[in-house]
This record gives structure tokens, sequence and C-alpha cells, in this order.
């Protein structure tokens, strides 16, 4: 079992890592032409739907290597 000095900055890291990923999506929509979630959800757009997934799969990696050194 995890004591409570390991879970603290496993948490802050978690945390991080969210709002890393978080601005990196804003800042990708806000980069391509349209409302990716317009694109997404009222459109039904499955192309914008895969790049937009791979792109946070691909920036999670990345926040994870920087994470983990």
């Amino acid at each position: 079992m995890a004591s409570l000095p390991q879970l603290i900055p496993s948490l802050i890291y978690a945390l991080v890592g969210i709002g890393v990923l978080a601005v990196g999506f804003i800042v990708f929509d806000a980069l391509t032409p349209g409302k990716l979630w317009e694109e997404i959800k009222d459109k039904q757009n499955l192309a914008v739907a895969q790049f937009a997934g791979l792109f946070a799969l691909g920036l999670a990696i990345i926040v994870a290597a920087a994470i983990h050194g």
C-alpha cells in the first residue's frame, strides 16, 4: 500500500499532466479551422474525432515521458 508521502507527488503529477493535456487541446482547437467539439458532436465528423483522439494520445505520451524522466 502506498503511503501518504508517496501519494501526494503522484497526485500532483497527475493534475499537472491533465492540465497540460487540456491546455494542449485548447491550443490545438485554436490552431485548427472550425470548432472541433462542434464538428465532433453536432456534425458527427468521425475523421475529426479520430484526429483529435490521436492528438490527445500523442500529447499524453509526451507528458508521461516528461514526468517519468
